[in-house]
Formats: C-alpha cells, structure tokens, sequence
C-alpha cells in the first residue's frame, strides 16, 4: 500500500515533492493523494505541502518537536517556559505544549495531542536565540527576558516559583530589560525583591 511506502520514509517530515518521488507519482496527483490521506488520518497537514505521519508525532523527540515549531511558523524560536525547561531551570514541564516566539503574528496550532503557541514581539525585541543543531532557540537569559517581558504587558502568564532564578546573572538580565518599558522593569525589581536576588 501507498501509505505503508510513507510510513517508511525516514524523512521527519514529506511534502508534496517527496511523496510524489516515494510513490513514483506527477506532484499534482501526490497532491491529492495527500490531501485523501489527511481526510482519512493516515497524514497530518503541518502547513500548506508539509505532512507528518500521525504515528511520528507519538515518538517524535523534543529537538524534532521544535523543529517543526520553527517550521510552522518563520521566523520564530523556541522560548519562555519550554526554553527554560530544556535547559532544566524550570521545574515546570511542557511536554505537549510548545512555545515560541514570532515576529508575525499570536497564533496556536493545535496538532494531535501538541499544542505549537506562537506570541508575536516588537522586531526590536527579537533577538538573543542561536541555532541548535536545526532548530532555533533563546539562550536561558533571553527566555526568562521574554518571559519577565511578556507578563508584564499582559500577554504571557509566567510562574516564576517554578523558575531558579538565582542562576542568572542580574546584572546581564537588567541591562537586557532596561530597553524595554517601565512595566516590565517594574516586575524585574519586583522579583529580585521578592527572590532576594
């Protein structure tokens, strides 16, 4: 069967190119028969000519689940809570949900049993991620800045309890939030007082 031929690729993901090169088909009938598997759950749509098959994203791993984060939405990096948990200085895990941020807009996708959530940020504040293997990601510093940054305008509710913030350097951290806005100063001053930072 054609689908059993996908379920052997070793590729992460297949687009229309792919399939038709793997079923030996013209590119506009992998289209539809695509488009028939997603109907009938043997593919998922990721975006327009990129599928996954279901039972990958049971197996997937955390580095391929970014990469596809990164993949539904360009540009954008891993950040927040699922940055800082990767780099085990938050004890609050986020296995299913994924998050990131864009320069494009605010958006979640839900896929299966993932949740991929995207929080759009000033293009001035879009910085301070490098490349991980074929993923991009925040430094530790940048996703707790975005964070701090984020909940203080009202767009991401972070639990700092979960978060050991005295592994940070303050004074790194201060100078990156000094160009921000006085709210988000405000609540860095608020959390060194309260942490005794």
């Amino acid at each position: 069967m054609n689908i059993e031929k996908l379920q052997n690729s070793d590729k992460l993901y297949l687009s229309g190119k792919d399939i038709s090169r793997i079923l030996s088909i013209s590119l506009k009938s992998a289209q539809v028969t695509a488009s028939r598997y997603v109907k009938e759950k043997r593919l998922v749509r990721l975006k327009r000519d990129i599928y996954i098959i279901p039972e990958k994203l049971k197996t997937i791993s955390e580095e391929e689940l970014f990469f596809i984060s990164n993949l539904l939405q360009t540009p954008s990096y891993i950040s927040l809570t699922t940055a800082l948990s990767y780099y085990n200085l938050s004890t609050q895990q986020t296995p299913s949900f994924i998050e990131a941020i864009g320069l494009k807009r605010t958006i979640s996708f839900g896929i299966n049993d993932i949740e991929f959530n995207f929080i759009k940020i000033q293009k001035a504040f879009y910085f301070g991620f490098e490349r991980n293997d074929n993923f991009f990601i925040a430094s530790p510093i940048k996703a707790l800045a975005d964070s701090i940054y984020l909940t203080a305008i009202g767009k991401y509710n972070c639990d700092f309890d979960a978060i050991e913030l005295e592994k940070f350097d303050k004074t790194e951290l201060s100078n990156l939030l000094n160009s921000t806005n006085k709210a988000t100063q405000n609540l860095w001053l608020k959390l060194i007082r309260n942490y005794k930072l």
